[in-house]
Order: structure tokens, then C-alpha cells, then sequence
């Protein structure tokens, strides 16, 4: 089971950081992405780490302003999101898959979302 949290209401030019925990089960060889749905808009993909951390991969959209790291021992994926912008707005999933998978939008396993709110 994956769990999404750490959303919230943030001004614009400021940072969240969102936590992807497992539990139930280790997802071992897996990569784990994060996604985000804008009110009316499709699911679309953020950024994806590899199971082992040394290959990450961003929308162009959040590169330069998103980082993604993992620790393993804990099971647990965070997405640090700096210089955030009101078209950030949206419910921020996580899920995992292998990397192709997910860097394609796609996810075997998928988490509860968390509502991200940027103001102007």
C-alpha cells in the first residue's frame, strides 16, 4: 500500500515536500513516480526515481525546481518542490512500476493523492 502525503496551501515562490511511504510490503526492484491531476485536466507524470536511486527523471515542466530521492530503509519516497507556481495546483499521486512505466504515466501500484495548492 502507498500513501501520499505532506500537501498543502503554499504561496507562490515557495516549497513543499511531499512523502511517498510503503507499507504492507516492500516494493523491491521497483521505481517510484509521482503524478499529478489539475482539476480538468488528465494525470500526468512529475518525476520517477529507480529503485536503487541513481537514475531520476523529471517533466520538463518541474526540472530545475523538483527534486525526488528515496530511502529505501524506510520505504519511503520524498518529492522536494521549491519555487512553486500556482499552475502547480493539483493532487499529487505516487505510484510505482518499472521506470519506463512510470516516466510513461503509467503505474501497476498507485497511492492516495495529496492536494497541492500554490497562490498567486
Amino acid at each position: 500500500q502507498l500513501q501520499a502525503s505532506g500537501g498543502g496551501l503554499v504561496q507562490a515562490g515557495g516549497s513543499l515536500s511531499l512523502s511517498c511511504a510503503a507499507s504492507g510490503r516492500t516494493f523491491s526492484t521497483y521505481a517510484t513516480g509521482w503524478f499529478r491531476q489539475a482539476p480538468g485536466k488528465d494525470r500526468e507524470f512529475v518525476a520517477a526515481i529507480s529503485w536503487g536511486g541513481g537514475t531520476t527523471k523529471y517533466a520538463d515542466s518541474v526540472k530545475g525546481r523538483f527534486t525526488v530521492s528515496r530511502d529505501n530503509a524506510s520505504n519511503t519516497v520524498v518529492l522536494q518542490m521549491n519555487s512553486l507556481k500556482p499552475e502547480d495546483t493539483a493532487v499529487y499521486y505516487c505510484g510505482v512500476d518499472l521506470l519506463n512505466v512510470v516516466v510513461a504515466g503509467r503505474s501497476r501500484y498507485w497511492g492516495q493523492g495529496t492536494l497541492v495548492t500554490v497562490s498567486s
